[in-house]
């Protein structure tokens, strides 16, 4: 599995307050991190501020499945890669895998579904043209990669 050919979405190096008493990172960081990572992957596919505010829209987290595979501690500085799994009209089904900087070993992955929302009505709606473009021709890349993502096997979007 080459996450090196997926876009990097978060790079960050993490700090003594992200610690537990166990002296590796909270578990509450992994979500603030992954999705830090999925508002620039959202941010990627023309879905920024000024979209949302323009259009009054907005993006939902709906479901997540979060796997802690290394620890991650104080000083280390991670990276974020996402890869898009699939969509519907309304939803997209991603994953993003945060790995040591320094190694390259995956310290963990979360595999999401999130929608594009209309903020008047709080529903979801459909994604814009703008973004189904650019989901359309990631998803053809990671189809592509030659590898299956480790998915939990339960979410569609």
């Amino acid at each position: 599995m080459d996450l090196t050919v997926l876009p990097i979405t978060l790079n960050h190096t993490i700090p003594e307050l992200y610690l537990d008493e166990m002296g590796h990172m909270n578990v509450m960081w992994y979500i603030h991190l992954f999705s830090r990572a999925a508002g620039n992957l959202f941010a990627r596919l023309g879905l920024d501020e000024d979209y949302f505010v323009a259009n009054q829209a907005g993006t939902f987290a709906l479901e997540m499945h979060i796997r802690y595979l290394a620890e991650v501690r104080a000083d280390q500085t991670v990276v974020i890669r996402s890869r898009v799994l699939g969509r519907s009209s309304k939803c997209v089904h991603v994953m993003h895998f945060m790995c040591h900087a320094d190694t390259g070993k995956l310290a963990a992955t979360e595999e999401a579904i999130a929608s594009h929302v209309d903020m008047r009505s709080r529903r979801t709606s459909p994604w814009p043209v703008r973004a189904t473009d650019v989901i359309d021709r990631l998803l053809a890349e990671h189809g592509s990669l030659g590898w299956e993502t480790p998915v939990c096997g339960v979410m569609k979007p």
